[in-house]
């Protein structure tokens, strides 16, 4: 195996085991799934900036955090699309990375409410749970996604490819 293909493995793999690890953090305070959701892992979406290794490592790990936190089959399809697609277009969009958390705040927007809705079922409307998940995106995405831009940055942990 050639050298890059095995760093490629090990950031993507890194990235999801992160990302599982920081939902389930999330999920300790009720703030996982739900009406109204921060997760703490959606800061990392502002990784495919940075790496293409991080769009299957986001993806795959919304699928196994979703999974062993007892989300419905309907959530864990549709939520992991909505990360995997939000991953792809930020990728595509790495040369203006002060956009790059547009992605995931627009399509977990867009996807994940009516899946809660429907699926779930909530005492709270459909409007409040676009609410709720748009406000906890911006905060995940672009207010802890900056800080984490501005660290990975700074420290060159990934080089900009």
């Amino acid at each position: 195996m050639k050298k890059q293909s095995v760093r490629y493995l090990v950031h993507s793999a890194a990235i999801a085991a992160l990302y599982v690890v920081l939902t389930y953090i999330s999920s300790l305070f009720g703030m996982a799934n739900g009406a109204v959701q921060l997760r703490l892992s959606e800061a990392l979406t502002i990784l495919p900036i940075f790496t293409p290794a991080a769009v299957p490592g986001l993806f795959v790990g919304c699928i196994i955090a979703n999974i062993i936190s007892g989300c419905a089959i309907w959530d864990i399809i549709f939520g992991s699309i909505a990360t995997l697609i939000a991953a792809i277009c930020s990728r595509l969009i790495r040369k203006k990375p002060v956009l790059a958390f547009i992605p995931p705040v627009l399509f977990n927007t867009l996807i994940v409410p009516p899946v809660i809705y429907l699926v779930y079922g909530s005492d709270y409307s459909l409007s409040f749970v676009y609410l709720g998940v748009f406000v906890g995106e911006v905060l995940s995405c672009g207010i802890f996604g900056s800080i984490l831009y501005g660290a990975v940055k700074k420290t060159k942990l990934f080089r900009m490819e």
